[in-house]
């Protein structure tokens, strides 16, 4: 049991059906103190929602980004309703890539923000769950290509707090071999930069639900992130539904 939990989606993003006001009382249930709301935005690959758009919920949800006017509004309202129980933070999941850095410049001043996860979901608007992004590409291929785009993001955009997953492709490749020798020089290249410009990692607890042993990152990336200087670290379950939350 983790006691904050800086990685929470609710029905807000497009692949959960978690109310938001369930996550808030189930968190209350689970006796955590704090927790940060974190749902999906990916620009190339979803669209914002539009004032003439049905929100619909449940199976006919659509696909795409969060619905921001209601979601900031229902977190302002949960905020002061709960407020002498948990402490809830507001954050968005930046499914961010080189070309989209504009549109997420402009999100991020449009509204006020805690916390922003910088995480690399696709690459090039080729995603990683669909398999579309490895077709034509080795597995050496497929990490050199994720880490070259990561290395570029943090070196470019500086408006996020946390590097979330960092090793999130291994969900999607072969889990039986590490490839973390042959990318060593390139996620230290990635957290020398992180460091640098005084951001973090997480430390995503979500991986036994991909088959994956340890966490996300890795324990070998963890120990790097250490011994280069890193100090600032967030937990996150990556929940999306009640049996997720906190673990």
């Amino acid at each position: 049991m983790i006691f904050t939990d800086y990685h929470v989606h609710s029905d807000y993003s497009d692949d959960s059906w978690y109310l938001m006001e369930d996550v808030v009382k189930d968190a209350i249930k689970l006796g955590l103190a704090e927790i940060c709301f974190t749902d999906h935005v990916d620009y190339g690959v979803k669209e914002d929602w539009q004032a003439t758009d049905t929100y619909l919920v449940g199976a006919n949800k659509v696909v795409k980004n969060v619905y921001y006017d209601l979601y900031f509004n229902e977190l302002a309202r949960l905020k002061e309703t709960y407020s002498d129980q948990i402490k809830l933070k507001t954050g968005l999941e930046f499914g961010i890539q080189m070309h989209t850095i504009p549109q997420f410049t402009r999100l991020y001043h449009s509204h006020p923000f805690d916390f922003i996860l910088l995480s690399v979901h696709q690459v090039d608007d080729q995603e990683f769950w669909t398999g579309e992004f490895q077709k034509g590409r080795s597995q050496q291929e497929c990490y050199e290509r994720y880490y070259d785009e990561m290395y570029q993001l943090v070196t470019t955009y500086k408006e996020y707090s946390v590097l979330a997953h960092m090793d999130l492709i291994r969900r999607y490749l072969d889990k039986e071999k590490d490839a973390f020798e042959q990318t060593k020089e390139q996620i230290a290249e990635i957290l020398k930069v992180v460091i640098k410009n005084g951001k973090g990692i997480e430390l995503n607890t979500s991986s036994h639900r991909y088959g994956i042993n340890g966490y996300t990152p890795s324990i070998e990336i963890l120990k790097l992130y250490r011994d280069l200087g890193g100090s600032v670290i967030t937990i996150g379950s990556d929940s999306h539904k009640p049996e997720q939350l906190g673990l």
